[in-house]
């Protein structure tokens, strides 16, 4: 591996790779397709720099965070990881922001752990050279 190699990975990392939300229960696609950032990316950077500054400003006098409060920014942080996505609500298409992916993400603990596992996955972004 030479250090363009290394930054070609990364660069593959940023533009993100879509996954397919499966039924926790059964495996089966749902039909919920997301596209995230890789673990090396810029963006999953920016993400975790964010989450540091959010943590710092939720800390109280003596350093403490309450657990509420520390998984209110953890989902926050993974919604910024989400690039886009395929996600229909009533039949219609869910317009995409960050409201609406820390919405999916708080819809079940299974979707955010899904959507975890995938992006730390550094295999699941490396494209075919």
């Amino acid at each position: 591996m030479q250090l363009d190699d290394i930054r070609a990975f990364s660069a593959d990392q940023e533009r993100g790779a879509w996954f397919d939300l499966a039924d926790p229960v059964t495996g089966r696609p749902t039909g919920i397709r997301l596209k995230l950032a890789g673990p090396d990316s810029e963006t999953q950077n920016r993400a975790r720099l964010r989450l540091a500054d959010d943590l710092a400003e939720l800390a109280d006098a003596e350093g403490r965070v309450s657990a509420e409060a520390r998984e209110r920014a953890r989902v926050d942080s993974l919604a910024r990881c989400i690039l886009g996505w395929e996600l229909q609500e009533d039949g219609h298409p869910v317009a995409f922001s960050h409201a609406n992916a820390v919405r999916l993400l708080r819809a079940a603990a299974w979707v955010q752990a899904q959507a975890d596992a995938f992006a730390s996955d550094r295999a699941a972004f490396r494209k075919a050279r």
